[in-house]
């Protein structure tokens, strides 16, 4: 009995380790602009929150879901001053897709290239979309994983909380 119930133990430690990720940094992680020079992972900064989202031009709710975003992002922007950072996990093999997608787009985002997923993998994302809210000191503050319509609203209401000082819990 005793083994199981340090067995069941170290278990849930490790399984909420999973998920326990507010108040983590962004990781430091070497990924690439859109042009193909070298970015930092730790320079995305903004003086408001920052939104994270992890998609791939093969996944049509990774689009959905920055697109539904685009159609009010500048407002977003005037409302709380945040910064969206589309990392695109699209391999080696399709990576020369994003440019032409995102040009086809009306996105207002830095948009950056994680063919090797080292990033995706310091930032423990597994399925896309994945989508982080940063808050301006560089502490993930929330997280969620995929998209259906009306998910956007919930992400708005957290970034206007967050650009006011108030906590997300």
């Amino acid at each position: 009995m005793k083994y199981f119930l340090t067995l069941a133990s170290i278990t849930l430690l490790g399984i909420s380790s999973l998920f326990a990720q507010d108040g983590r940094k962004i990781p430091m992680v070497e990924i690439k602009n859109i042009d193909g020079s070298t970015f930092n992972t730790a320079d995305i900064k903004n003086d408001g929150p920052i939104i994270i989202s992890f998609w791939a031009t093969w996944c049509s709710p990774c689009k959905r879901e920055l697109n539904t975003i685009a159609e009010d992002f500048i407002d977003w922007q005037d409302d709380t001053g945040v910064k969206l950072v589309a990392i695109s996990i699209d391999d080696a093999r399709n990576m020369h897709k994003v440019k032409p997608y995102i040009d086809g787009q009306a996105w207002e985002y830095d948009v950056y290239l994680d063919p090797n997923a080292d990033f995706k993998r310091a930032m423990n994302v597994n399925n896309v979309p994945h989508t982080f809210l940063v808050d301006n000191d560089g502490n993930i503050v929330w997280q969620h994983n995929s998209y259906q319509p009306g998910d956007e609203e919930e992400l708005y209401d957290l970034v206007v909380r967050l650009a006011a000082g108030e906590s997300i819990d």
